[in-house]
């Protein structure tokens, strides 16, 4: 069944209990003042009749109609008296009464003498009686009142309850039907949110269905929360998958061109294709170019997966200063293009370089400038200005590397640290050109060093590449 149901068949079950027991506990109420009335009528007319002689009461079965309205206002139609020997030897009692309608006298012998009041039967066992007994000279004197008239008020109360609280059910039933409906309305929405989603549309949210204080609001706001959660972890995963299938794809490419030069050196040596010496000397040096290649861009995917499994791990780290690294950077720009004008100053490019002291493991730090040096030679013409800049900035040490090239858009900034992206996406690319992972083993190196790697570039401006480390903590203490 469904909540709703449950609910509304709870609610009713409840509100028949309820129901049912006032009715009983009235009619209970009822039935015992009435019988309490008759009682104490009783008790003070056989206390009147008690002081009466025996002899006054007539023997036998009389009726008199005389006397009726008397029996009905002191609410004891029928008075016997009984012997000493527990003998009917008079009574009274009212016309309307038939003789077999009356208490017989076994049943009136049984009401106990200064007890309670006794419930008796008719002769003719059609309806019920009470009656009181009290002592009287030479006897007993028993007062009896039928229950009829109180048996049927009772019974009317009875009827009219269940027909009262029957029509009662039906009504707040109904009533109570409708308001479960609208009360399990947001829930309604919520379902119908939840199929949307797990048909695909992950956009969804639940609307402002109840205040957020009620238990319904601060559902629906902890469910989009989920659901916003669920949607970022979706587009996280279909854009990592995405990356995954483009890394997989450069991987390939780019362990397929030197496999397949040293493959088909091979094949060529194998045809009989290099008959000279020479030919075979100029294959060698083919196969050991592509080889190194090859091993060099197996060396690389190796150091980023351990960088990016344990980095602090391929640290050695210990004291150094920046101005080591900028010193040799400046003269790996001279060696590799002498025309470059090549300025070493502060950061930003103000003053003099400054001291950068921190603890760093000095090799691993060396590669990621080697990569930035080699960048600025490789996507600059020959001739352009590069400056190396190092210092403090804001309690952090800084060297960066900064040229005056064509520089680069936005969308090629934001993923110039990608593995295996190149600004130039063709697949032609001159020999020994680098494979994109250049940057991408930068950024992971200083990121292992508690760092960053920053970029500044726009079209026409050139690029500043930033490394921003962490300052050694005692070395103020040394200066």
């Amino acid at each position: 069944m469904s909540l709703r149901t449950r609910l509304l068949l709870i609610t009713a079950g409840l509100l028949l209990a309820g129901l049912t027991l006032i009715s009983a506990v009235v009619s209970d109420r009822l039935e015992r003042y009435q019988l309490d009335r008759i009682d104490t009528q009783l008790r003070g007319f056989t206390e009147l009749i008690a002081r009466v002689p025996s002899g006054v009461l007539p023997a036998g079965d009389p009726r008199t109609s005389a006397l009726d309205p008397a029996l009905d206002l002191i609410g004891a139609p029928y008075v016997v008296y009984l012997g000493a020997n527990g003998a009917v030897t008079g009574g009274i009692h009212s016309s309307r009464l038939a003789a077999e309608t009356l208490p017989s006298p076994e049943e009136l012998r049984s009401v106990p003498v200064h007890g309670p009041p006794a419930d008796l039967r008719a002769a003719n066992g059609s309806e019920r009686w009470r009656a009181v007994a009290a002592p009287a000279p030479g006897g007993t004197v028993i007062a009896a009142a039928p229950l009829a008239e109180a048996d049927a008020l009772i019974s009317r109360l009875r009827t009219s309850s269940v027909v009262t609280g029957s029509v009662l059910l039906v009504l707040l039933t109904g009533a109570g039907w409708f308001a479960l409906r609208g009360g399990l309305r947001p829930l309604r929405r919520i379902e119908h949110t939840a199929a949307a989603i797990a048909g695909g549309d992950l956009s969804r949210r639940v609307p402002g269905i109840a205040a957020p204080g009620t238990e319904i609001g601060r559902l629906a706001g902890s469910l989009n929360t989920m659901l916003g959660q669920l949607e970022r972890a979706f587009a996280d995963r279909t854009a990592s998958e995405a990356r995954m299938r483009t890394f997989v794809a450069d991987v390939s490419h780019e362990l397929r061109t030197p496999l397949f030069g040293i493959k088909g050196t091979a094949e060529l040596y194998r045809m009989g294709a290099l008959p000279e010496q020479s030919d075979v000397d100029e294959a060698m040096h083919r196969i050991d170019r592509e080889a190194v290649r090859l091993a060099a861009l197996t060396e690389d995917l190796l150091l980023l997966a351990q960088l990016d499994e344990a980095p602090e791990a391929q640290l050695d780290r210990a004291p150094m200063d920046l101005r080591t690294l900028a010193g040799d950077a400046r003269h790996a720009l001279r060696a590799l293009d002498p025309s470059r004008p090549i300025e070493l100053t502060g950061p930003g490019g103000e003053g003099g370089p400054g001291p950068a002291p921190v603890n760093a493991d000095e090799a691993r730090l060396r590669q990621v400038v080697t990569n930035l040096v080699g960048n600025a030679v490789a996507h600059t013409p020959p001739g352009t200005a590069v400056r190396i800049g190092v210092g403090t900035v804001g309690g952090r040490a800084v060297l960066e590397v900064a040229d005056e090239g064509p520089g680069m858009t936005a969308a090629q900034a934001e993923r110039v640290f990608d593995r295996f992206y190149r600004a130039d996406r063709s697949r032609a690319r001159t020999p020994g050109a680098d494979a994109g992972l250049g940057l991408a083993i930068a950024r992971s190196l200083t990121r292992a060093h508690d760092g960053e790697i920053e970029l500044e570039t726009a079209v026409g401006e050139g690029a500043c590449f930033r490394i921003v480390l962490p300052l050694l903590e005692f070395s103020a203490d040394r200066e």
